[in-house]
């Protein structure tokens, strides 16, 4: 594999958050405002500079909306936020450019070779300098660590995915103690996920230390940066230089994380009190930004998507397939694009693939199953005996009344609303439930929804998301928040990221898609359209598309 330099960490798995660059609908294209395409791969938009551009020294002042449920980006409990704070501090594998290619990070790794393929077998070579913030050396033993906690083998790990570790075999010393061998027990496509990021084995060795030990902080870490202060009176995160780092000096003494809800982000970049702010959710608050002096918008398709998780659990009134299709029928996904992303995007459309974006290798139509039709939603309902009485419809005495869990900001609601219309135009009730900031750990998590709005931040090895959250064991659910899924696709989910011949697998993806959508798993809605505000001094920082960002390079223009 080729070589890079060090960048923002990519993640083997997709990560829920809570929205995504979305714009809602009225203002109409603003003569101001170029739209833009929306297919992902194309650009980053960063302000790319040298280094000897780039000032020494200098605080980076971002924000994100909550405390981290963890410092664990491996846990459950973790959402995209995690990983924003936690990818300037660890070690990964790899590194990527704005249009998907992948380079070996060699501040952590000098090679990683597949050295065979029956068995599969990667020899992980890491970098002799790379150190843990203690100042223990990175060994195979934390490789090890990471693949016997997150394998899925023992399901006291509470993890949010087991995908690539589930199929290792084993993880041996190689020459010294500074090399891997990992030999897979059964094929996996996208082995290159792996160790994105690396954990030191002390949070792995135990269910109760991958519980605990980054609960609340983070003890130990082996990025250009380390968290240094977690003042929570204050609700801030303090990152500094970590002085065991062995690579390019940083050109930032410190990024500082405010945790400022997200419709109070703008207005702090407007009075100075912050650097950047990712996403600008709205066209108008694209307009504040533009119209705000020394700050310019910066913009690339995000590796990201918003949609709509139905509840298939048993006892909830989403739990019949025929219903779930009904009610996806109802929703004009089409008018939904419009609305949130006119003006944003050349040509707003739905989403219509749950695996690939659009611009990206493999993404195909998938969801003739879910076209809008109200007509045949409405017939779909009658044939299960929900029948039109006054305003909506009922069965056996119950209403047809749905509760769509969201959360509390301004995208979702709007998407809501219209969610809502619709379904009320078939004689459905949707009942808006917003919720605040323990969303996902006290909603989402435990399945208390009937239907369920967020963002699905991707990783860039998009089959990984096949196990992870479409495939469904009832003893170990992963991400399937929704708990949907058959025998027959986790078949097809197993033989699909067991593919070497990447052309198989991607027609193998968009055959399991295609079931996805026909068993009313999800909806997907819109892919970010990527708003970014940032001063105009801040370089190599923004809109990243799929690249990596290199944390040593961000800094301010001298």
């Amino acid at each position: 594999m080729t070589t890079a330099t060090p960048g923002r960490r990519l993640r083997r798995a997709a990560i829920p958050l809570l929205a995504l660059t979305l714009a809602l609908g009225g203002c109409g294209t603003d003569p101001t405002i170029d739209t833009a395409p929306s297919d992902i791969g194309a650009t980053s938009d960063i302000n790319p500079k040298e280094r000897d551009e780039v000032a020494e020294g200098g605080n980076l002042r971002l924000a994100i909306p909550n405390f981290p449920p963890t410092f664990n980006s491996s846990h459950i409990d973790a959402d995209g936020y995690v990983s924003e704070v936690v990818g300037w501090t660890l070690p990964g594998t790899l590194n990527s450019d704005a249009a998907g290619n992948l380079a070996v990070d060699n501040n952590y790794y000098t090679s990683i070779e597949l050295t065979g393929t029956d068995p599969q077998r990667i020899v992980y070579t890491i970098n002799p300098k790379a150190v843990w913030s203690d100042g223990s050396p990175i060994t195979w033993e934390d490789l090890r660590a990471q693949v016997d906690a997150l394998n899925g083998r023992d399901v006291a790990y509470k993890v949010r995915a087991t995908q690539a570790y589930s199929s290792v075999g084993t993880v041996e010393r190689g020459v010294d103690d500074r090399q891997a061998i990992v030999t897979f027990a059964e094929h996996y496509a996208e082995w290159k996920g792996l160790f994105n990021p690396l954990y030191p084995k002390q949070v792995n060795q135990t269910p109760q230390a991958f519980e605990d030990l980054y609960r609340n902080d983070m003890p130990l870490s082996a990025g250009p940066f380390m968290i240094t202060d977690i003042n929570r009176p204050e609700q801030r995160i303090t990152l500094s230089r970590n002085p065991k780092w062995w690579g390019e000096t940083p050109k930032l003494d410190n990024v500082t994380y405010s945790i400022l809800d997200a419709s109070a982000q703008l207005s702090a970049l407007q009075n100075n009190e912050l650097d950047a702010v990712e996403p600008l959710s709205t066209v108008d608050d694209i307009k504040i930004a533009l119209n705000t002096p020394g700050v310019q918008v910066r913009r690339a398709p995000a590796n990201s998507f918003t949609h709509i998780t139905f509840n298939g659990a048993p006892g909830s009134i989403m739990a019949d397939p025929k219903l779930r299709i009904a009610v996806s029928k109802g929703i004009d996904r089409q008018a939904i694009a419009t609305a949130v992303q006119n003006g944003l995007v050349t040509d707003p459309k739905p989403l219509n693939n749950h695996l690939f974006l659009v611009g990206q290798t493999g993404y195909q139509d998938n969801a003739q199953s879910v076209s809008f039709d109200p007509a045949a939603a409405g017939r779909m309902l009658d044939e299960l005996g929900w029948k039109l009485d006054g305003e909506f419809r009922k069965k056996d005495g119950r209403v047809l009344e749905i509760r769509d869990a969201i959360p509390q900001n301004e995208t979702q609601v709007r998407i809501a609303t219209i969610v809502q219309q619709n379904l009320a135009a078939i004689g459905v009730k949707l009942l808006i439930e917003p919720n605040g900031s323990n969303f996902f750990t006290g909603v989402i998590d435990p399945g208390n929804f009937d239907i369920a709005q967020f963002a699905w931040s991707k990783s860039i090895f998009p089959l990984g998301a096949l196990p992870q959250i479409y495939a469904y064991d009832p003893a170990n659910k992963l991400s399937n928040f929704g708990r949907i899924g058959s025998p027959e696709l986790n078949t097809l989910i197993k033989e699909i990221v067991a593919e070497l011949d990447p052309e198989k697998a991607l027609e193998l993806a968009n055959k399991a898609d295609t079931i996805i959508f026909e068993s009313g798993f999800s909806l997907p809605i819109v892919q970010s359209a990527g708003a970014v505000g940032a001063r105009e001094n801040l370089a190599n920082f923004g809109a990243f598309g799929l690249s990596s960002a290199d944390y040593t390079k961000i800094g301010f223009i001298k």
